[in-house]
């Protein structure tokens, strides 16, 4: 199917539930996933003391040698991806150096209650198939923020109904954070399939 670089949100790691489901959903669907750590959490591990990311720009150089390290002469590349944080840092890359393809799960389009922060000056720049899977509550972007911007023709939004930015629902709405993970999984793994 492929290989999927999956980078982490700003304040929880790859162990994070969330991450740990995602990728076994994606396993199971045949997605190959990388899952890489950024040295400031791993400093933040090792301290035991929460620290800030450094500048996104920092982050961007690193995730470039993670995908040195990982690019083999017999594979293809693998496509890049991440969850918040982890996937704008994934775009800027894409943007910066191109990418096969792009999986972006809670896209940090503006920081909470500050819609007019966009962060999406160098989406213009991307070439490459785009795929987003986010929650219609992420305060993060919220399905009616999201309608009204102008996104590149690569980009399609996949909306999870009632999710928030870890893609939970409200119990009113009758499903689980799980189910909606699943969901986010197959849309995931069919746009892949679709566009390697």
């Amino acid at each position: 199917m492929g290989r999927l670089i999956l980078a982490h949100g700003a304040g929880a790691g790859q162990d994070s539930t969330f991450l740990q489901r995602l990728r076994g959903a994606l396993a199971e669907l045949g997605v190959q996933t990388l899952a890489i750590e950024f040295a400031y959490l791993q400093q933040m591990r090792s301290e035991g003391r929460r620290r800030p990311p450094p500048r996104v720009e920092r982050l961007v150089d690193e995730l470039a040698r993670w995908c040195d390290g990982m690019s083999h002469r017999d594979l293809s590349p693998p496509w890049l991806g991440g969850k918040s944080m982890g996937g704008r840092v994934a775009s800027l890359l894409a943007a910066r150096d191109g990418a096969p393809g792009l999986v972006l799960c809670g896209y940090p389009f503006h920081p909470p209650g500050k819609p007019e922060r966009l962060r999406l000056s160098h989406w213009p720049l991307l070439e490459c198939p785009c795929l987003v899977v986010q929650g219609s509550r992420d305060p993060f972007g919220t399905l009616d923020e999201v309608a009204g911007y102008e996104l590149p023709v690569t980009a399609r939004l996949h909306w999870l109904e009632d999710g928030d930015h870890e893609w939970k629902p409200r119990l009113a709405s009758g499903r689980t954070q799980s189910q909606l993970i699943d969901e986010g999984a197959a849309a995931i793994a069919d746009f892949m399939m679709v566009n390697s």
